[in-house]
């Protein structure tokens, strides 16, 4: 028994208010929160539970009364409107025989009558009222059946503000008619809703957005059963609000442009009626503040409309500017091209990717090629793109120009400068560049043809593009901050960079950008079509009996100051990249070893830096496809063109093209070799982490691939590649980038050499063969590395040649040694006896045996015609080389695509390829040959196109001056096409080209050809048919100059330099003119200094200078001789102790 039982047994009931838990058993919670917390929280949620329940509860009836009061208000407003129907239905019962069917109906007895059944009608009519639209139908027919109609200088005031609403209620029931509705009913509507537009076109002007689109979604839905009555009402309901009747009718023609121009297929009645009644102008003017206003407001139309629309609206403005009669308003040219410039620089990429490409001519060189898409997008509509193609014509696009002279002198009393209007032609032809890549070349000879005016600057009467386009450009701040100095240009191309100057005004930045930048994209299409004499003989003067090519050349003193100032741009753009694409520095500035030495991982994606400091491709002047990237090497491009020029005929002094002041010489030499070893260890990193190089090989190699593989059913797993693809083509492209922004050293000595003296290129590219053959040998000695090897190593790298086949044996035993021919090789010469000469390769046997084998592979006359001499005895490789052997092995009766055909065809190459590799071999042993190449062979060594993103610009360009080292008779030929001052059809030229062979390199087991076999090739799509002209002379020079130089050779010249670059990276060779590349092969030309070689000299043995200082009467007696030799004999001395 417990002392404290009082005799009950219930427990007592305990409270506990502190919120802690007295039981110590009890399981402790598992949140974060104590017991007393969740506790405390409980009680303070259910009394705000209880206390929302009670507002709720006081909340109620008044929420109650609110909705009693608006049923109320409903209700009594709906009886008020249901009274006004049954007295307007009473007051029209005779007029419509006692029902509301549609029957015919007779016109109002008074003015008074039909006004106030129309006041009374916009008070009670809804939409949402099936009979309401019965009865609206029904006074439309009444009152279009008026004789008389009230006119807007006729019409009393009583009637405005009732036909306003009556229009608005109109509009109204159009927005908000039903499938079901009649073609007829539609139609009273639409004559309805024109007579009140005739009637207040002022007052309906502020409800033009509205009115517009009833009527463009009228117009949409054509396919309905619009007659063409339907559409002769629906054109004059459009052009009724767009009569000149007021100083509003620009907001009338805000809402057309907006709401109706967008409608796609409208017919050509409509078209074609409104021709006679628009005011372009005023169109113009309202497009201009549609597609110039805040991007995120609505009323933009780039924010408002899509693609589809916005085209449509395109095209139907291109057609009315080329059918509007102009004298109903003042012209306004720079207008136009301003809504064109905005309207096809937004569609750039979607016109690119839609057009149909077989109009176009093929793809070159010059192509910029449109964004990727993950599926093909359908072609443009017949009429969009009918409309769009009109803008790439000659007479349009050089036409452009000439509109300059009269906005130049629309802006002479407004003090307006020069870059204003050629800022807005400029801008729109850029836009043409981007919108139409395939029609790039023939966009720019247009332009380059075009000429305007321009007293002021003293050019005069006619200017040409060029002048026109330099003159400008040359007048702004930025052409004279850059030229000024290189560090200008940072905040110019990026304008968030740290580096800051005193830059323009933002609107002038992008207005001078667009003139320099259509420049550029024009001044290489002159130098490809001028020859040496026009280029050196430009002057100020323009006399019209001069060619249009002579009077296009600037003079040489306005040349030296373009590549100042295009020095100075591009010097930038590769020694400043990383601040231009806003890559941070490494912490770690010692050096550029300590950055990247340690674990490679740290190189990969994944590497803090190299992620935080991800390079961005900055838009320039507001232009699509205008990137930093693309610009670079256009610049680089036209900067190459100009220095090759003046190393064919120097015109500019010997260090103008130094920019050694901008570097520290003495230690760039070290700088550019370890640049060179870190890239390699970067690119070996990337490759670690499974994306291959950084090159495009790869890619499009994947690409050709996958293109085999579009097998019904595997849609997704396409679109699955696809994505992966351009995700890995996204990571290459931000590697590179921030490859470029690391070595800027080595990107300005691939890009641009001469700022670099040429003794110090050749150091660099000994240092640079010095490191690859330690990377590759671990040692620079030769007999060393042959030791350390194990004999079958070895053995591969040894041969044994007959004298009398040195080259095919050669190709039989080390072609297959691919890269590892850079190692050391072993030869032993058979005699024709078949014996083996005796020698120690000491490196004096494998110089004979280069030597031999690029005196029999080039020798034209050893018979293997693989590569050809011109007038000048100068090396290029045969360009109907691979066609001749095609056409034996037809004549063989071999049918082409067979293995035999195609293996006869490769091993052709494979022997281009070879060659390539025995000259690489020679520049990478430093071994001379007496080889001369032409010079525009050698061009296409050292113009690989760069290691940057615009890598076409930079890259070898066919052009007219080069065709002199082909063929001295088609250059003199094409020079008098040029310039020829008659009609050019006379000649009865067409776009096709003629080609010859003679097949007389062919394999023994194939017969020899007996006469010549001329091949006929079209130079354009449908060349056959298209006659040469004076306007289109231009376009066929450089047609003929591609398919010489660069199309016709082209598997031949590409093998070789296959070749070569397996031995010689591209790069290196890229540090080097064609002049300079012919050094590096065969040496000097000038005379030796004999008493430096003996100075130089060391003698050993008895020869030895004794200690009187004496030379050995021996020795006396050799340099006697010496002296005595000719050059030749001097050179050939040199080659036999070297």
């Amino acid at each position: 028994m417990f002392p404290s039982f009082t005799g009950s047994a219930r427990r007592p009931r305990q409270v506990n208010l502190s919120g802690r838990n007295s039981n110590p058993f009890a399981t402790t919670p598992s949140s974060r929160q104590s017991p007393s917390t969740q506790s405390s929280q409980n009680t303070v949620a259910h009394a705000q539970a209880e206390r929302a329940l009670r507002q709720q509860e006081r909340q109620r009836p008044p929420a109650a009364t609110a909705i009693q009061r608006s049923w109320r208000g409903y209700r009594g407003r709906r009886d008020i409107r249901n009274a006004w129907r049954r007295q307007w239905d009473a007051r029209e019962e005779a007029a419509m025989v006692g029902r509301l069917d549609g029957s015919d109906s007779i016109p109002y007895n008074s003015e008074e009558d039909c006004l106030e059944q129309m006041k009374m009608l916009v008070h009670f009519a809804t939409p949402r009222e099936k009979t309401d639209w019965n009865r609206l139908n029904h006074f439309a027919r009444r009152y279009g059946s008026v004789r008389q109609k009230p006119t807007a200088a006729s019409l009393p005031k009583a009637w405005i503000s009732p036909l306003l609403q009556l229009g608005k209620l109109t509009v109204t029931m159009l927005n908000s008619r039903t499938p079901s509705t009649s073609p007829t009913e539609l139609n009273f509507l639409l004559e309805l809703l024109r007579d009140i537009a005739t009637s207040i076109p002022c007052q309906l002007t502020s409800y033009s957005q509205q009115y517009y689109g009833a009527l463009g979604s009228i117009a949409r839905e054509r396919g309905t059963g619009v007659g063409e009555r339907d559409w002769g009402t629906l054109h004059d309901s459009i052009v009724a609000l767009l009569e000149p009747t007021s100083a509003r009718e620009t907001t009338a023609y805000a809402g057309f442009a907006s709401q109706f121009l967008h409608v796609a297929d409208l017919p050509l009645e409509i078209l074609n009626g409104l021709n006679g009644n628009i005011r372009l102008e005023d169109l113009a003017f309202s497009l201009d503040d549609l597609l110039g206003s805040t991007p995120s407001n609505s009323e933009n139309l780039f924010h408002s409309r899509n693609q589809e629309e916005l085209l449509w609206l395109l095209a139907y403005f291109i057609f009315f500017l080329h059918h509007v009669d102009h004298q109903k308003g003042k012209g306004n040219d720079a207008l136009y091209v301003t809504i064109l410039s905005k309207l096809t620089s937004h569609l750039a990429t979607d016109i690119a990717s839609r057009i149909d490409s077989s109009s176009f001519i093929s793809a070159t060189s010059d192509d910029v090629s449109a964004s990727s898409t993950l599926s093909p997008r359908p072609p443009l509509p017949a009429f969009v793109r009918d409309q769009i193609l009109s803008l790439v014509s000659q007479d349009h696009v050089s036409g452009l120009l000439a509109q300059a002279a009269v906005l130049a002198n629309s802006n002479q009393e407004s003090s307006v400068s020069l870059s204003k209007p050629a800022s807005t032609l400029a801008v729109y032809a850029l836009t043409l560049l981007r919108a139409f890549p395939r029609r790039g070349d023939e966009i720019r000879t247009w332009l380059y043809l075009g000429s305007t005016t321009d007293k002021s600057a003293g050019l005069g009467s006619a200017v040409p593009a060029i002048k026109y386009y330099y003159h400008a450009g040359s007048q702004t701040a930025i052409y004279k901050l850059i030229k000024t100095d290189p560090r200008n240009a940072i905040g110019l191309l990026n304008p968030t960079a740290k580096r800051k100057v005193n830059l323009p005004s933002l609107p002038d930045r992008k207005e001078q950008w667009q003139i320099i930048l259509l420049f550029l994209e024009l001044y290489p299409i002159v130098l490809r079509v001028m020859d040496d004499e026009e280029f050196l003989s430009g002057a100020a003067s323009s006399d019209v009996d001069e060619s249009w090519t002579r009077r296009s050349a600037l003079t040489l003193s306005q040349v030296k100051d373009l590549t100042l100032f295009l020095k100075n741009l591009t010097f930038c753009m590769y020694w400043y990249a990383s601040e231009i694409a806003g890559v941070e520095e490494p912490e770690n500035k010692n050096s550029i070893a300590e950055y990247f030495s340690g674990n490679q991982a740290s190189l990969s994606e994944n590497h803090p830096d190299a992620r935080s400091s991800k390079p961005h491709d900055s838009t320039i002047a507001s232009l699509p496809g205008m990137t930093v990237s693309y610009m670079k090497g256009m610049v680089t491009g036209l900067l190459r063109m100009i220095y090759e020029r003046d190393s064919r005929r120097r015109f500019l002094p010997s260090d103008h093209w130094l920019m050694t002041q901008w570097f520290e010489m003495d230690r760039f030499i070290p700088a550019v070799v370890q640049e060179e070893e870190e890239k390699h260890k970067i690119q070996e990193s990337y490759s670690a982490d499974g994306d291959g190089a950084l090159n495009d090989q790869g890619d499009n190699e994947a690409e050709e691939e996958e293109s085999h593989d579009n097998l019904i059913g595997t849609q997704r797993t396409q679109q699955v590649r696809n994505i992966e693809r351009l995700r890995r083509q996204q990571r290459k492209v931000s590697r590179r980038k921030y490859l470029e922004s690391v070595t800027p050293r080595l990107e300005i000595l691939q890009n641009m050499p001469f700022f670099i003296p040429f003794a110090t290129r050749v150091q660099i590219f000994r240092q640079f063969v010095l490191v690859d053959q330690i990377r590759r040998r671990g040692t620079t000695d030769a007999d060393m590395w042959s030791l350390s090897m194990m004999n079958p190593a070895i053995g591969k790298h040894r041969a044994k040649v007959h004298r009398e086949s040195i080259f095919d044996d050669a190709f039989d035993q080390y072609y297959s040694l691919g890269e590892g021919f850079k190692e050391p090789i072993q030869i032993s010469f058979v005699d024709k006896f078949d014996t083996v000469e005796e020698g120690i390769d000491g490196g004096g046997v494998t110089k004979e045996f280069l030597t031999s084998v690029t005196n029999e592979a080039f020798n034209s006359m050893s018979g293997l015609d693989m590569f050809v001499e011109n007038d000048q005895h100068l090396l290029y490789p045969n360009p109907t080389a691979l066609d001749e052997r095609k056409e034996i092995l037809r004549q063989a009766g071999l049918p082409e695509g067979s293995p035999e055909f195609n293996e006869e065809t490769r091993d052709l190459l494979r022997r281009f390829e070879f060659m390539g590799r025995i000259i690489g071999k020679c520049l990478y042993e430093g071994i001379l040959v007496d080889i001369h190449f032409a010079p525009f062979f050698l061009l296409k060594w050292s113009l690989t196109g760069g290691s940057n993103s615009a890598t076409r610009e930079s890259g070898y360009r066919a052009n007219l001056n080069d065709l002199r080292d082909l063929d001295e008779a088609l250059y003199q030929g094409l020079l008098q096409l040029k310039n020829y001052t008659g009609n050019t059809e006379s000649f009865a030229l067409t776009f096709e080209v003629t080609d010859t062979l003679f097949p007389s390199d062919r394999p023994s087991s194939y017969p020899p050809s007996q006469t010549p076999i001329p091949r006929t090739r079209e130079l354009r799509p449908n060349g056959a048919n298209i006659s040469v002209t004076n306007a289109n002379r231009l376009v066929y020079i450089s047609y003929i100059a591609r398919h010489r130089l660069s199309i016709q050779p082209g598997h031949q010249t590409s093998a070789f330099l296959k070749g070569l670059g397996t031995i010689v990276s591209p790069s290196w060779l890229s540090m080097f003119n064609q002049h300079e590349l012919q050094t590096l092969v065969s040496g000097t030309a000038d005379s030796i200094d004999i008493a430096d070689l003996r100075r130089n000299t060391s003698y050993g043995g008895l020869y030895v200078v004794g200690n009187d200082g004496k030379d050995h009467p021996t020795i006396h007696l050799f340099w006697e001789t010496v002296d005595s030799f000719s050059d030749a004999e001097k050179k050939q001395l040199i080659k036999f102790v070297t």
